[in-house]
C-alpha cells in the first residue's frame, strides 16, 4: 500500500514536466520568398506557404484583374519596419525596412535595418508582419497542421502557461532593448521584455516565467469550460526595439532567427475523443470576424501600391543617383 502510494506522488509530481511542450513560434528560415514579385503582378514577392488572398475578405466590388493584385505573405521583404511617430522623418522611414538576409550558421534570416534619431529623446522601431497573422486559415491539403500559420509560421494552439520564450538574435553591441509581442486567443497583446542587444554575434535572449510554479503542488488548480471559450493559442504580433534618448541615434542593423516557446498544454490532447472545432466552426467563426475589417484594408492597400508602382517615374537624372543607403 505504502509503495503504492509513494508511486502516486511521484507521478503527480511528474505531470508539470509532461504538460511541457517546446514548439517554435515563428522560424524565418521558412520565411524566403518562393515567387519573386515580378510574378505576382509586380506587387510583392511571396512565400507560397503563408500566402493570403486578401481580395476573399473585402466587400468591394473589384474586377478579377484588381483582385490579382491583392495577394501578400509572410516573405521576408514584406515585414514592415516602422519608426515611432516622433522620429520618423522621410529619411528615417524610407531606409528602416526588412530584408531576407544569408547567415553562414541558419541560411535565410530576418535583416532588419533602422535609423533612430540623432536627438535625445525615446524612440521605438517596430518589426512586424505584413497582416495580422490568422489563427484558424485552413491549411494546405495534406498538411498535418490543422491551420496554415502553425508549424513555425506564426502560430501555437492549445499553449496554457508559458513556462520560458527564447529569441535567437544577432547582436552587433548595440544598447537598445528587444520586447517581443505575442496577442493570445482573446486579441489582448503580452509584452515580454527580452533585454538589451549589447553582445556581439548570435545569442539567445530568453525570458523565463518569474510566476511559473514547476511543482504542481504550488499551483492555483481549477476547472473551466474547455470549448468553445477564448482558444488557448498564441500567435506572433511584433518585435519593439527601445532605444533611449541617452543612448546613440543612427542607423541600427539586427537579424533574427527564430523565437521558440516552452509552455504547458491548456488541455491533453489525449482527452479530445472529439474535434470540437472542426464540428462547430465557432473558433473560426469568430476570428474571421476579427480578420475581415484589417484584411480588408489590406487588399485595399496591395491595389493602391500596385497602382502607384506603375504611376512612378522610371527615369532619374544622373546627379540624383546617390541614395540615401549610400550616405
Amino acid at each position: 500500500m505504502k509503495r503504492i502510494f509513494i508511486l502516486s506522488i511521484i507521478s503527480l509530481l511528474a505531470i508539470g514536466s509532461l504538460l511541457a511542450n517546446e514548439d517554435v513560434l515563428i522560424d524565418f528560415s521558412q520565411l524566403a520568398a518562393d515567387t519573386p514579385a515580378e510574378e505576382n503582378n509586380g506587387v510583392t514577392a511571396l512565400n507560397e506557404a503563408t500566402v493570403i488572398d486578401t481580395s476573399n475578405y473585402t466587400a468591394n466590388n473589384y474586377t478579377d484583374e484588381q483582385k490579382a493584385l491583392m495577394k501578400t505573405s509572410l516573405a521576408i521583404e514584406n515585414w514592415l519596419v516602422k519608426i515611432s511617430n516622433s522620429s520618423a522623418t522621410i529619411q528615417n522611414q524610407t531606409v528602416s525596412k526588412s530584408k531576407e538576409s544569408a547567415s553562414k550558421a541558419y541560411g535565410t534570416v530576418l535583416g532588419v535595418r533602422a535609423r533612430f534619431p540623432n536627438a535625445s529623446w525615446n524612440a521605438v522601431a517596430t518589426i512586424k508582419p505584413p497582416f495580422e497573422i490568422p489563427a484558424y486559415e485552413p491549411a494546405a491539403e495534406g498538411s498535418e497542421a490543422s491551420s496554415k500559420f502553425e508549424g513555425g509560421y506564426g502560430v501555437i494552439k492549445n499553449v496554457g502557461t508559458i513556462k520560458s520564450i527564447a529569441v535567437n538574435v544577432y547582436g552587433l553591441n548595440y544598447p537598445y532593448t528587444l520586447y517581443l509581442i505575442l496577442i493570445d486567443g482573446s486579441g489582448k497583446e503580452i509584452s515580454v521584455n527580452l533585454g538589451p542587444l549589447n553582445f556581439q554575434g548570435w545569442g539567445e535572449l530568453r525570458w523565463d516565467n518569474p510566476r511559473y510554479a514547476q511543482d504542481v503542488r504550488d499551483r492555483q488548480l481549477a476547472s473551466a469550460p474547455i470549448y468553445p471559450q477564448e482558444s488557448s493559442l498564441i500567435k506572433f504580433g511584433e518585435f519593439r526595439i527601445i532605444r533611449t534618448g541617452d543612448q546613440p541615434g543612427g542607423d541600427f542593423i539586427t537579424y533574427f532567427k527564430d523565437v521558440k516557446v516552452i509552455y504547458d498544454q491548456a488541455v491533453l490532447e489525449e482527452e479530445r475523443d472529439i474535434d470540437d472545432e472542426a464540428v462547430w466552426q465557432i473558433q473560426t467563426t469568430r476570428e474571421s470576424a476579427k480578420n475581415k475589417a484589417a484584411q480588408s484594408d489590406q487588399s485595399n492597400s496591395l491595389f493602391l501600391q500596385a497602382v502607384d508602382k506603375k504611376r512612378q517615374a522610371a527615369e532619374s537624372f544622373d546627379a540624383q543617383q546617390a541614395t540615401d543607403e549610400e550616405e
